[in-house]
């Protein structure tokens, strides 16, 4: 099987190294890629926002399976592009991929398949800002309605701060506050039959002990030891296989890969939000555990055949991954420092730790550079949780990169309360 994974992102390096290990793919390329990326793939640069240049590639390459990484270009119709070619692709049609792109169809859907989620307003204007505002009280939850790169929320007990993020949007939607651990759920559809991976936690906020803004991700593990056994079932009874029903009873099946952020409340599990995608940086600790080949998987996804695919495979141990972030991440980023160690992490670490790449170059000279906020995800697996934090954290220190920032307490309550059980 060739494969075109489309990003250049930690999630697509995930996923590139997954299926570089795939003896079932004979070549594998990605485009734009990054440069951890290049060490496993061919790079190519497409603009990955234009669908018909991306098909263009995927039917030059004669790819058996397009692998669309990130939301931009889902939201943007890649897929459909590549589909309109005959050329099977993991990732849903624009349509369906509204589901991430706007939270208010989102809502709608939800409402629709009698999904549990938050109670919540759609507001356009700043009267109707304020009227949903005092009508939750604190803490506020203001999502943007757009795409905002898991950037666009602000949890705050501020009502100025509140109102200020919600002016700042076009759209808006004001929700309750949602009490619990947070936990994320990919599951791979067709657009009917519906399989969930395991689950994974990630850590939003930028400093240790959940303080700071939100980001993109700073960490995540998998398996949760906490987690009630039957979390995985419910969610597909009451999520994921009645959301995916509701869109095919639309007319708009979703195909690819559904994510579910789930709250778990006193009062039950209820969605905080769906991405149309792998989450990054969980997708790094799920595809670390997941022993069944993934082209497969997904190229089943693709053509309709989930149904009849195998149960999948997962390893027994633990996966952590830490973020290492650029200097004044997330807010403007500093880029083009050099980064050193990732050779001694490959000589001392691997395989049971390893980088993966999200913003990085190579310069002239071959020097791996920063080019993101978010520039490595350390990713380590081990029997246990504590196991795999001691391993992801000894690859981290072997790495140099000036001004840069990591949480230094992913997966430490849980690994600790889990080594005293």
């Amino acid at each position: 099987m060739k494969v075109l994974v489309i990003g250049g992102g930690a999630r697509e390096h995930a996923l590139c190294r997954s299926l570089s290990l795939d003896p079932d793919v004979t070549a594998l390329h990605c485009a734009p890629g990054n440069a951890g990326i290049a060490e496993v793939a061919e790079l190519h640069g497409v603009n990955a926002l234009d669908g018909q240049a991306v098909a263009e590639l995927a039917a030059g390459l004669e790819a058996d399976l397009v692998v669309v990484g990130p939301e931009a270009p889902l939201v943007a119709g890649v897929a459909d592009a590549v589909r309109d070619r005959g050329i099977p692709v993991f990732g849903p049609s624009a349509e369906a991929a509204q589901l991430e792109g706007s939270k208010a169809f989102a809502k709608d859907v939800m409402a629709a398949a009698a999904v549990p989620t938050a109670r919540s307003y759609v507001c356009t204007t700043p009267e109707e800002i304020d009227e949903a505002l005092d009508a939750f009280g604190a803490p506020y939850v203001v999502k943007d309605d757009g795409l905002a790169a898991g950037k666009g929320v602000v949890v705050t007990e501020d009502v100025e701060a509140a109102r200020a993020h919600a002016l700042a949007c076009d759209r808006v939607v004001i929700e309750e506050f949602l009490d619990g651990p947070e936990v994320s759920l990919f599951a791979i559809t067709d657009g009917e039959t519906v399989v969930p991976l395991q689950p994974a936690q990630d850590f939003k906020r930028a400093y240790d002990g959940d303080e700071g803004p939100n980001t993109g991700g700073m960490g995540a593990y998998s398996p949760l030891p906490w987690a009630d056994p039957k979390l995985v079932d419910e969610v597909m009874a009451t999520v994921l296989q009645p959301t995916v029903d509701e869109l095919h009873r639309r007319g708009t099946p979703f195909s690819g890969l559904l994510y579910a952020g789930l709250a778990i409340t006193s009062r039950g599990v209820r969605v905080i939000e769906f991405n149309a995608r792998f989450g990054d940086p969980e997708t790094q600790v799920v595809l670390a555990r997941l022993k069944t080949p993934l082209a497969g998987l997904l190229h089943a996804a693709a053509t309709g055949t989930l149904a009849t695919f195998p149960a999948l495979r997962w390893s027994d141990g633990a996966a952590v991954t830490v973020v290492i972030a650029s200097h004044n991440y997330p807010d403007t980023p500093r880029t083009g420092d050099p980064i050193d160690g990732l050779a001694d992490v490959v000589a001392q670490d691997a395989p049971k730790a390893y980088v993966l790449h999200a913003g990085t170059k190579r310069d002239d000279s071959g020097a791996v550079l920063s080019a993101g906020g978010r520039v490595l995800s350390v990713t380590a697996t081990g029997s246990d949780l504590t196991t795999a934090r001691q391993r992801a954290y000894r690859a981290v220190d072997r790495i140099s990169l000036d001004g840069s920032q990591h949480r230094t307490d992913i997966a430490a309550k849980v690994a600790d309360e889990a080594a005293g059980a």
